[in-house]
């Protein structure tokens, strides 16, 4: 069975859904570069919790977790079959390695894990495990947990972390736009390539003391913390790739990231 890469995807605002422009012609790409996956793991930004939750539900239902948008994306699904073995499986591995986990049969598929997933497998036909991050636990607890996943690159199942390389929701009545970008924005999508490609994990995990504009670019955490998701399940002589997929509004860059 091959050996899969594992991803981070920017997921952007759920209106990437209607008109998706580079992130979705990057993921059709990217989706059709890759053997089929037997399964799908995929940590959100939006799914926070205290300790790692695994969501094993049967058929997970589409989360529609904003307000405000137009009434075509409430009407959105993705109706992926879960896939409750790999679950267990999930939380077993995340035991083993001293992380006890939550299954939780009823956690759905939040706009973080569906709207990504609709532009990579649009006939949502690939089982899908959704995994909680933990905010307040920081980026070294979100690597271990990915490296706790490693093994299952091995089994066909494609890890995934969902979030945003900037994210700084203040900044949208800032009259940022596609012609005038927020300063911070291209400076700190650099040094993490840099970090990335170097494999300066340590300078990654200090991200907020060591990063250009860190504070800026993430007010808060969550919606980087699935990049250590992805890059610990990747293992440490992994090589990073990044593909641009542009920056929308002038402040959420839309890049995705492929570790081999």
């Amino acid at each position: 069975m091959s050996l899969l890469p594992t991803l981070y995807i920017s997921h952007g605002s759920p209106m990437t859904s209607l008109a998706s422009a580079q992130v979705g012609l990057r993921l059709a790409e990217l989706a059709a570069s890759l053997p089929p996956p037997a399964a799908i793991v995929i940590a959100s930004a939006h799914w926070l919790a205290r300790t790692p939750h695994v969501g094993s539900a049967v058929a997970p239902q589409t989360i529609h977790d904003f307000h405000g948008f137009p009434e075509a994306l409430y009407q959105l699904h993705y109706p992926a079959p879960g896939a409750p073995a790999l679950a267990g499986h999930i939380g077993q591995l995340l035991a083993d390695a001293g992380l006890p986990a939550t299954l939780d049969p009823r956690r759905g598929l939040d706009h973080g894990a569906w709207v990504p997933l609709r532009l990579l497998y649009p006939r949502a036909d690939v089982p899908v495990v959704p995994i909680s991050i933990q905010p307040g636990l920081g980026p070294a607890h979100q690597l271990a947990v990915g490296r706790a996943l490693a093994s299952l690159r091995g089994e066909g199942v494609l890890v995934i972390g969902s979030g945003s390389i900037t994210h700084n929701l203040h900044d949208l009545g800032a009259g940022y736009s596609d012609a005038r970008q927020a300063p911070y924005v291209r400076p700190f999508i650099e040094w993490i390539e840099q970090k990335l490609v170097a494999g300066d994990t340590e300078a990654l995990l200090d991200y907020r003391r060591q990063s250009p504009g860190a504070e800026r670019a993430h007010p808060t955490d969550e919606h980087l913390l699935p990049l250590f998701v992805a890059l610990g399940a990747a293992g440490a002589t992994a090589q990073a790739l990044r593909i641009d997929a542009g920056i929308d509004l002038g402040l959420l860059a839309m890049d995705i990231y492929r570790f081999d």
